[in-house]
């Protein structure tokens, strides 16, 4: 695992410990991980990112187990296929073994090992949403386009704490982007701006359609097939971001329980 502060990192804060509101930088746990964008959306809000173990680098989850009273927070997203509407199809199509296990049982063992004042499980709206004993859970769901941009990108963010996880909150942008584009998939197909016609998406728009520059991927040691998957499978950064300063707000901020939000929505 690595560690990697943010620009603008203030003493590390453990689990557990007293916490001055905007002024910490709590250390938290990522969990599959994939190329890190919520990872990147948290450590801009100034929390400090340790990478868990993820396939797409040879590691394994399951043989996991992180310590206890180490970490503030845990983020992440389980692979997504086994509750997403094509996942549904592939199981009818191809059987049980076509699309990846539920991996949220060890998201869920994960966080009671560890411990953490709070965590969050990102996935499609669809998701089952886990019970974890000693925590107050809460579930949202969230577009990206109320965050500020302008991919069209639902999902149900997860937020557990030993307490006062109703503060949780997603503030909305002011306004929508004027513009929209497509939601992007791991197959890399795209609808383009109201076309029935189906394309493979370009790397540069999928990237950009995530609020990444596409630049990142210039030396690559991903195949184009394997990046689309990569990309697609993250979240996008303008919704990490309003979820990060969603956190933010509900545990470390003075006036957390004065937060609302028509965004989120049970």
């Amino acid at each position: 695992m690595t560690a990697r502060p943010s620009s603008s990192a203030s003493p590390v804060t453990p689990a557990g410990q007293s916490l001055s509101p905007a002024s910490c930088s709590p250390l938290v746990l990522s969990l599959f991980p994939w190329i890190g964008l919520l990872d990147q959306a948290f450590e801009e809000e100034g929390f400090i990112i340790v990478r868990g173990p993820d396939l797409i680098w040879g590691g394994d989850i399951r043989n996991f187990h992180p310590p206890a009273g180490k970490f503030a927070g845990i983020i992440g997203g389980p692979p997504c296929q086994r509750f997403s509407g094509l996942g549904n199809v592939n199981i009818a199509r191809w059987g049980d073994d076509s699309v990846m296990p539920d991996m949220i049982p060890d998201y869920a063992r994960c966080v009671a090992e560890a411990q953490p004042e709070w965590f969050v499980m990102e996935n499609v709206p669809t998701v089952p949403v886990p019970e974890i004993e000693g925590y107050e859970i809460v579930s949202r769901l969230c577009d990206n386009r109320w965050c500020g941009g302008e991919q069209r990108r639902r999902r149900r963010f997860t937020f557990g704490a030993k307490e006062g996880a109703s503060r949780f909150h997603i503030q909305p942008a002011a306004l929508e982007a004027v513009d929209e584009l497509p939601t992007v998939v791991s197959t890399g197909q795209a609808d383009w701006k109201g076309s029935a016609q189906r394309n493979r998406a370009r790397i540069a728009y999928m990237a950009e359609a995530q609020g990444i520059d596409p630049a990142r991927f210039e030396k690559t040691p991903f195949t184009t097939t394997e990046l689309r998957r990569a990309i697609a499978n993250g979240v996008p950064l303008p919704m990490g971001r309003a979820v990060a300063r969603a956190v933010r707000a509900a545990m470390y901020s003075g006036n957390s329980a004065n937060h609302r939000s028509n965004v989120t929505k049970p």
